[in-house]
């Protein structure tokens, strides 16, 4: 229950923001046809109409538009890597502070809610719909990429040859260029990232549950906005939200459709392509529609549950078949690294390593906070009964250790392939590739290596899913329970901007619109911190 005395809540009113909702419905919601669409009107018509635009205009203009995104992501993360940084370096003090203050005390719910869901449920929905494609792709990828170049090596990026090493070189040294290479990729996977999904997720849960909100962006501006939330500020905040959602699923998406591609060409030589993943983008979508059809219990949760039971077996087997020992021994080795050069790696300015500040971590800071409103949203609605202690303990620390073991794992079996056997197949494979290349050097490849591809393609599923439920109820202006059809809208328009952005520039081109979509979305996020704080200090906090 929310605190009587609660100074955002007016005198007099049992539950003031859904009052205020429902008196200015007429502006708000708006009921259309036979269908019994419930959409918050201007919200859904200028997003939608945004949405659709793009894909038209990509489609039309294939051509003149790839360059356009390759030049537009170049000088956002050239120009803008320190604010980048910086913001990302705010929300992890921010979520680490709440926890240890007594702010920390403060549960979601009210002080008499319970969990909606098990520790293993919720773990598993969180995971499986929050980075599940990113670490199927990167986690061979991004580690051998980085021990590479700091062995001095050279990386291709988008047709030019740089020569860069995240911390320096280590030349000849493969052991210390192996730990310097598992640590920069730790670094974005692990506490900034989920600081990110934190933030946002608590400020949504707080001003959902415990104050009576509707479950979108708007509602945690309250503090700040008051009754404007429900006028144009309020639009605006929502429609980014929307815009920055849509870009950043379609990212992760299109990652996804490019490593069930090569999955699908190493293991039945279908031909690669940008063809065959706009195939695979319009196959998965289906099954995500069915997956929309079917709910939030039984779909995503169900197939959240599935995949976590998958990636853990897809992990245990790669230790025990793998190079056991320098694996093991990698991992801890590796999480002292990061902790080592956290510091270093979290530099705003005057960074040496230009390139991977603005080749790795800008893009990624940008990434992770254009997908948070889907990530945060979807951790927020399964988050109730939670305190805010436990919340951000669960979702900052546990995530980030998980997110380490599977680098650790994957990312240090490819590198001692490199170091101890001369491995070289995964090195000189494409990104995409470079998972199932590492799969093929260990036993049992070809099983193996259908359920990595199993395991990117379900990741491909919850993603979809889970994102058009996270839209909808922001088009919606906060409904939980909005009509499936405008989830099924939502969700084949997924599928389109994610084709448009294929066919107009690959991954090249879906990076330049995540990024794009997270940089207005940073400043909401840094102004929501302000509102968070506020509206936690006039909460009731347990023993």
């Amino acid at each position: 229950m929310s605190n009587p005395k609660d100074p955002m809540i007016p005198d007099g009113r049992v539950n003031p923001i859904q009052t205020d909702y429902k008196v200015g419905q007429d502006n708000i919601v708006m009921n259309i046809g036979p269908f019994g669409l419930d959409i918050h009107n201007r919200v859904f018509a200028v997003s939608g109409l945004l949405v659709v635009a793009f894909v038209l205009l990509t489609l039309m203009f294939q051509t003149q538009v790839e360059p356009l995104f390759t030049s537009m992501r170049g000088w956002l993360t050239s120009n803008l890597d320190w604010f980048f940084i910086s913001s990302a370096n705010i929300f992890v003090v921010v979520c680490l502070g709440i926890a240890v203050s007594p702010l920390g005390r403060v549960r979601l719910g009210g002080t008499e809610a319970k969990p909606d869901y098990t520790y293993l449920s919720w773990f598993s929905m969180l995971f499986a719909a929050g980075m599940g494609i990113g670490l199927m792709f990167f986690g061979v990828s991004e580690p051998l990429t980085h021990f590479g170049t700091a062995m001095g090596g050279t990386v291709v990026e988008n047709g030019v040859r740089t020569d860069w090493a995240p911390l320096g070189a280590a030349a000849g040294d493969a052991a210390g260029a192996a730990r310097l290479g598992l640590a920069a990729t730790i670094f974005h996977w692990a506490l900034h990232p989920w600081a990110i999904y934190a933030v946002i997720a608590l400020g949504l849960a707080l001003f959902s549950f415990n104050k009576g909100l509707p479950l979108t962006m708007r509602s945690v501006f309250y503090p700040l906005l008051g009754e404007r939330v429900w006028g144009w500020p309020g639009h605006v905040i929502d429609i980014l939200a929307v815009i920055a959602t849509m870009f950043g699923l379609a990212t992760s998406l299109g990652f996804g459709a490019a490593q069930a591609s090569a999955g699908l060409n190493f293991l039945f030589g279908v031909p690669l392509g940008a063809t065959t993943q706009v195939v695979l983008v319009i196959a998965i979508t289906a099954i995500a529609l069915g997956s929309v059809l079917a709910g939030l219990d039984a779909g995503v949760k169900r197939l959240s549950e599935i995949n976590m039971i998958l990636a853990l077996l897809l992990l245990v087997f790669v230790i025990a078949v793998g190079p056991t020992m320098a694996v093991l021994g990698g991992l801890v080795n590796s999480l002292g690294a990061y902790l080592q050069y956290l510091p270093a790696l979290s530099n705003p300015i005057n960074r040496e390593d230009a390139n991977f500040v603005q080749g790795w971590t800008a893009f990624y800071w940008a990434w992770w906070i254009s997908w948070s409103p889907f990530v945060g949203m979807f951790i927020a609605r399964v988050s109730r009964g939670r305190t805010v202690r436990e919340f951000l303990v669960s979702v900052l620390i546990v995530p980030s250790l998980a997110c380490v073991v599977w680098m650790a794992v994957f990312g240090g079996t490819a590198i001692t392939q490199v170091i101890s056997d001369g491995y070289q197949s995964a090195v000189n494979a494409d990104l995409p590739l470079q998972l199932f290349m590492v799969l093929d050097a260990l036993p049992l490849a070809q099983i193996s290596s259908f359920i990595g591809l199993v395991l990117v393609v379900v990741f491909f599923v919850t993603s979809s899913d889970s994102g058009s439920l996270v839209i909808d109820v922001i088009a919606s202006g906060g409904k939980v329970d909005a009509p499936v059809p405008q989830r099924v809208f939502w969700c084949t328009l997924q599928g389109l901007v994610a084709i448009a952005l294929i066919l107009g520039g690959g991954l090249g081109a879906l990076q330049a619109m995540a990024v794009s979509t997270g940089l207005p979305f940073t400043i909401v996020l840094l102004v929501s911190v302000v509102s968070l704080i506020k509206g936690l200090m006039s909460e009731p906090r347990g023993r």
